[in-house]
């Protein structure tokens, strides 16, 4: 009996780390789908464990996992997304940004000052949102 105890505790071991596993791979694709659905970049193709915990349900005791994935808007900058699972089920998928039909995002212009030698370089009349940076002259 008192070597039973050892096999039973690798086996549940076992269980926990093919079920994360599991976990771990059903995360990456449904956070992949996301990022697809909306536009996004996901970055770097994988998830990271962020938080376990147990739950109670009504099926009985379940894991409950948070993991986390980068992803990027347009290229540019990396964001942090959650995917929380409970047990194999999705829970939600959260990406930190504000989804508002009533208030979209809308993009930041910067507008440039339109003196120097810079203000007759655009002759078709569109502004543009670069800003020209000036050179020092003389010792750093």
């Amino acid at each position: 009996m008192s070597s039973l105890a050892p096999l039973l505790v690798i086996f549940v071991l076992a269980w926990i780390w093919l079920d994360g596993a599991r976990a771990r791979e059903f995360a990456i694709e449904l956070a992949r789908r996301y990022c697809q659905h909306r536009g996004f970049q996901f970055l770097d193709d994988t998830v990271a464990l962020a938080r376990i915990g147990v739950r109670w349900t009504r099926q009985g005791l379940r894991l409950r996992r948070m993991f986390r994935f980068e992803f990027s808007l347009e290229g540019v900058g990396r964001r942090v997304g959650y995917v929380l699972l409970l047990g194999t089920q999705l829970e939600r998928i959260e990406d930190g940004l504000l989804h508002h039909k009533e208030n979209p995002i809308e993009p930041v212009r910067i507008e440039r000052e339109e003196s120097g030698p810079q203000a007759n370089s655009e002759s078709d009349g569109q502004s543009s949102n670069v800003v020209p940076f000036r050179r020092r002259r003389g010792p750093h």
